[in-house]
């Protein structure tokens, strides 16, 4: 599947125009947007480059370290508003306890966040954005729905079992294959594999949002027994593993047909049954 150049390039425009937002004021969305543009960016240039020049591959690292950043606020944000929308009675004040931590933790973040946008930073990355947009040189033959694909067939070769580790590996290839699959021409085939890896993607973010949120309460109320705040947060935990265990199964069998990437043979050893996976994952 040929690539979308319209694409390409609106990718860069768009970039360009969040860094600049960014800049101004670290408001939730516009540290969402810079993030998730910054990695398309970056997935564009690494995946479809065979061979980047300088300039290419000092964008990547400059947009690397800012995206890096920006994910630390935006996981605080998705955390804050998560704990917010947590409906119950008991613990009002650890639930508020929780709550400041979060918010404080957010301020230091974004205040090393702008402070990352001093000097010349910004315009470099600015001009480096430009100039890259310029030069460009994508293959005719790229194949970026078939990039895709096979960065999610590969780990269905690779990690049979479906563990905490597993699904966090899945979220992050999910993110890649997304965007890869962005820059294919549409087809009925590219807005499918789109509709499912979308799916893939937002139910996995969503059980890693709620583990770290738990994972924070945890670590703040170790000395704290039975905590039913704690309690609560582990409850949706399991049960956001157990709905991401299941979409992540549906997408597995729903790309079984696909070839693994050249060079790489399927395990010797039989695999049990996908639903026999999920029966394990879940128990």
């Amino acid at each position: 599947m040929p690539v979308d150049q319209a694409r390409t390039r609106l990718n860069f425009e768009k970039l360009s125009r969040q860094l600049a937002k960014l800049k101004k004021k670290a408001a939730a969305d516009n540290v969402h947007r810079f993030r998730t543009y910054s990695r398309r960016v970056e997935t564009q240039l690494s995946e479809l480059v065979p061979q980047p020049a300088r300039n290419e591959k000092k964008l990547v690292k400059l947009l690397g370290r800012l995206r890096k950043k920006a994910g630390r606020v935006r996981d605080l944000d998705v955390q804050i508003g998560a704990l917010r929308s947590l409906k119950i009675p008991q613990e009002p004040g650890r639930k508020s306890q929780l709550l400041r931590a979060l918010a404080e933790d957010r301020a230091r973040r974004e205040k090393k966040l702008l402070k990352s946008f001093d000097g010349d930073g910004a315009q470099e990355v600015r001009k480096r954005l430009k100039r890259t947009r310029k030069r460009i040189d994508i293959p005719a033959n790229a194949d970026p729905l078939g990039l895709a694909v096979q960065k999610i067939v590969q780990l269905n070769v690779e990690h049979p079992a479906l563990t905490n580790e597993v699904l966090h590996e899945y979220r992050i290839a999910g993110k890649r294959a997304r965007y890869l699959a962005e820059l294919a021409t549409k087809s009925p085939e590219s807005e499918k594999f789109l509709e499912r890896i979308t799916r893939m993607q937002d139910v996995l973010g969503d059980w890693h949002d709620w583990l770290q949120l738990t994972e924070r309460a945890e670590k703040l109320f170790k000395n704290v027994e039975r905590s039913p705040l704690v309690a609560a947060l582990r409850n949706v935990s399991r049960a956001k593993f157990r709905q991401g265990v299941a979409v992540l199964s549906e997408t597995r069998v729903a790309l079984a047909d696909k070839k693994p990437a050249h060079g790489q043979s399927a395990p010797a050893k039989k695999a049990p049954s996908e639903e026999g996976r999920v029966q394990a994952a879940v128990a």
